[in-house]
């Protein structure tokens, strides 16, 4: 590979990584609001399919991201993305605890009060993110190079829906586990909120492997790549 394709191809890695951060960090921020989606009028343990938090929505893409440094670029390359996105998380954390404790003036658009009321479960929220980002990023990545060396680089969907859905499991598990733990949702919407939210993620896994399949295709015609070929951007 050429040296402007190296710098080409680390552009790009730059681009998916931001990407990557923004689409975590923006999740911890908005999970507050629920929007409902009823495609079919039904219920799960007393709970209409979709009702969900709308941090789900940028949170898949994570997992595309993912999916596609680690065909191109490989294993470390994703985990140090992975890496990356709980430091941006922690971050975050800590601007918003400032932000959160300087008083605000008689004429702000937003008090104290309204401010608390938006952000101030944020702290609760990234660290459940962290903690279901850490199981459900690492296992995706983990089984999705199992059945990348186990197909030798073939059937790509495979591998992207089979690592994508066990690992959206263990994310929406955890994170709805914590935040009725936490007392920031009901024990009641519990179950409904399991089975909408992996439900609803597996359906975004199944759409965006088209977009996975292009994403490779566009690597694989720029930089000639071979099937099952990563790039070493050191």
């Amino acid at each position: 590979m050429t040296p402007k394709d190296k710098l080409a191809a680390q552009r790009i890695y730059i681009l998916l990584g931001a990407l990557f951060i923004t689409s975590l960090v923006v999740s911890n921020l908005i999970f507050q609001k629920f929007f409902y989606w009823y495609p079919f009028d039904i219920e799960f343990f007393g709970n209409k399919l979709f009702e969900i938090s709308v941090g789900i929505l940028p949170y898949p893409l994570t997992f595309l991201i993912t999916d596609l440094i680690s065909e191109i670029y490989g294993k470390k390359r994703a985990n140090d993305v992975v890496v990356t996105g709980i430091f941006a998380s922690l971050f975050s954390l800590l601007i918003i605890l400032v932000a959160s404790k300087v008083p605000a003036t008689s004429w702000s658009y937003v008090n104290d009060e309204l401010f608390t009321k938006v952000f101030g479960n944020s702290v609760i929220a990234v660290f459940a993110s962290m903690l279901t980002y850490l199981f459900a990023q690492f296992i995706d990545i983990q089984i999705y190079h199992f059945w990348k060396r186990l197909t030798q680089g073939k059937h790509l969907w495979l591998r992207n829906n089979f690592s994508t859905w066990f690992s959206q499991f263990v994310d929406t598990f955890t994170i709805v586990f914590l935040l009725c733990s936490f007392g920031i949702i009901e024990w009641v919407n519990f179950k409904g909120l399991l089975v909408s939210g992996f439900l609803f993620k597996v359906i975004v896994a199944a759409c965006d492997t088209p977009f996975l399949y292009i994403g490779v295709y566009f690597f694989r015609r720029r930089f000639k790549l071979k099937v099952n070929e990563e790039i070493d951007l050191l």
